[in-house]
């Protein structure tokens, strides 16, 4: 046990985490010449395509150092926000981890929180400088910047770059050195953490654990602390770019387990697993339960397809623990799902992965986020969508999710991050100068407010040297009111939203006229309105398609046209009557989209 490291890999977006992994990979020999390709981890087509980590990666290497022979459990994590449920994973599986910090753009937002949840659970740190080679690469500042952040030695900090693989020897000598061994005792009765599970459709569901404590022998019976369910351990052992099967497996080390399991319910990220004949008395604290941020209604195209859907969300619940669901059906568009995601990136790659990976094609609603209501009876209730809403009459107090909002940029950029911030109703909290150049500065802003557009608008308004983080704070009071859109009087239910007031408005205006040009012309007038509660706030028409009755009227008396013409309109107010709206796709969509 004394020979094994396990160890995470933790940064902002594109630091070069994938590539030192990649970089540690080719060092120990665990790829050959013919398995080497950039981003080795990220096996996703999406991943590669877009070039960021959506899961964590777990891979064991062998290193040579002394004469003795280590094992090290590396895991590759995400960067982005929207996945730091990944990371925290991640890191409780581990003893230590390295911190790449970019060399051309220093310390920025995801590195302080990424390294807040690495010193959170006691973790080793290793700070790496990584793109050295740069000509841009400003190595004394950031330096400066890293021992002001961690308080460690500048000597302590490794330079490498990941490209040429530079300084790459050293990193692998930090992490034997520095990165102690796990602890744990192997005749112990078992526990083992599991920290991911995937599904297969030949083998069942596999999961990934980390033994803490006890030995794992194949053929075992084993169970699950939480489920309660047992089962066999068909077959063990290590991750390597493939799986690698082994007899045994002891306290410390990190692998994955086979046991024909078919019902997704049975595996829990985060559940323990002991033996059955020699149970361990409590189960390892896992990992908190994610509070999702983001909630948008997920609707198979087809009505029909709605257990498919189900058997879909349920598969990618395994592999991506922070996605939730609950059944709820739409008027406009049937049964289908509420999900629950940790940001809009999350919600587009959920939706991406249900297209490539199940063949699911889906309509989500516009996105948003759960509000506390207190009714006039004294009840609380959880809203996740609109419709849900009581009665005007019945509700006493809104309250809306709050944010603590972290923004790293450089000063000239200062004026406009904060206009920014107090356009979407923010309250700014402190600012701190780390160097003459960067700032950082927190805001306390409700959710709802970035969930759209925000971080799109602060990358362009900064050029892109503005980097941001947030975690949420609790709920707060707030003026909101529903906005209803009509079509001929009827409400889409799928296109309301709860609104800040001031705001509602101008919002309404917008909606109506973006409607106007996506609603196709029908045989009649469709009315599109806005409305708060009986109050219309805006209203746009659709011109109907209309026939040239008069043109066979030639000369005579203008009674006779306007005989035509009344019969005309007679006719079209009967099809009103018994004519529908339909909504296409594409507006469901544009609101998203909306300026």
């Amino acid at each position: 046990m004394k020979n094994i490291r396990n160890f995470c890999i933790i940064a902002h977006i594109d630091h070069g985490k994938s590539t030192l992994a990649d970089r540690l990979l080719e060092e120990t020999a665990t790829i050959s010449e013919r398995e080497r390709q950039a981003q080795v981890l990220d096996d996703m087509d999406l991943e590669r395509e877009k070039g960021i980590t959506i899961k964590s990666h777990a891979i064991q290497m062998e290193y040579l150092q002394g004469g003795e022979r280590y094992v090290l459990n590396l895991i590759d994590t995400p960067g982005h926000v929207d996945f730091s449920y990944e990371v925290s994973r991640a890191i409780a599986s581990c003893e230590g981890a390295l911190l790449v910090v970019d060399a051309t753009q220093g310390i920025q937002a995801q590195t302080i929180s990424n390294l807040y949840l690495a010193m959170g659970s006691d973790l080793e740190v290793i700070p790496v400088l990584n793109k050295i080679d740069m000509e841009a690469a400003m190595v004394d500042e950031v330096k400066d910047q890293i021992v002001d952040l961690l308080g460690c030695k500048r000597e302590d900090i490794l330079e490498a770059s990941a490209k040429t693989g530079q300084g790459i020897g050293e990193v692998l000598e930090a992490i034997v050195e520095r990165i102690p061994a796990p602890k744990g005792d192997e005749g112990a009765p078992l526990q083992a953490l599991i920290f991911d599970s995937v599904f297969n459709s030949f083998r069942g569901i596999i999961a990934y654990f980390r033994i803490v404590n006890g030995t794992l022998r194949k053929g075992d019976r084993v169970k699950f602390i939480n489920t309660g369910s047992e089962y066999d351990a068909d077959e063990i052992g290590v991750l390597k770019l493939k799986l690698s099967p082994r007899d045994e497996m002891r306290a410390g080390d990190v692998g994955y387990i086979i046991s024909g399991i078919k019902n997704s319910v049975d595996v829990k990220v985060g559940d323990t697993i002991t033996h059955v004949a020699r149970p361990a008395t409590e189960a390892i604290a896992g990992f908190e339960d994610v509070k999702p941020m983001v909630f948008a209604g997920v609707y198979p195209v087809e009505t029909d397809e709605y257990e498919d859907l189900r058997a879909s969300l349920e598969k990618l619940k395994l592999n991506d623990a922070s996605l939730t669901f609950e059944p709820e059906s739409s008027l406009a568009l049937g049964f289908g799902f509420r999900c629950g995601f940790l940001g809009l990136l999350h919600l587009e790659i959920i939706q991406e992965r249900l297209y490539r990976e199940f063949d699911m094609d889906v309509i989500t609603t516009v996105p948003n986020v759960s509000y506390r209501i207190t009714t006039t009876k004294g009840a609380v209730l959880d809203v996740h969508n609109p419709s849900g809403l009581p009665e005007p009459n019945h509700v006493s107090l809104i309250e809306e999710p709050y944010i603590l909002a972290q923004i790293i940029t450089k000063t000239e950029y200062l004026g406009n991050v904060i206009k920014l911030c107090m356009d979407k109703r923010g309250i700014m909290k402190n600012q701190t100068f780390l160097t003459q150049e960067r700032v950082e500065i927190n805001f306390e802003m409700p959710l709802s407010e970035i969930v759209f557009d925000f971080y799109d608008k602060l990358k362009s308004i900064s050029r892109g040297y503005a980097s941001f983080d947030y975690h949420q704070i609790g709920y707060k009071e707030s003026k909101l009111a529903k906005l209803d859109i009509l079509l001929n009087s009827e409400p889409v239910d799928a296109l309301s939203s709860l609104i800040y007031v001031d705001h509602a408005y101008d919002f309404g205006r917008k909606m109506c006229e973006k409607l106007k040009e996506l609603i196709p012309r029908q045989q009649f007038d469709v009315a599109i309105q806005a409305a708060i509660g009986a109050k219309i706030i805006a209203r746009e028409t659709v011109k109907a398609v209309r026939k040239d009755v008069t043109a066979k009227c030639y000369g005579g008396d203008i009674s006779r046209k306007r005989k035509l013409l009344e019969k005309q309109k007679k006719g079209k107010k009967r099809m009103r009557q018994v004519g529908n709206v339909e909504v296409p796709q594409e507006a469901f969509l544009a609101v998203l989209k909306m300026d």
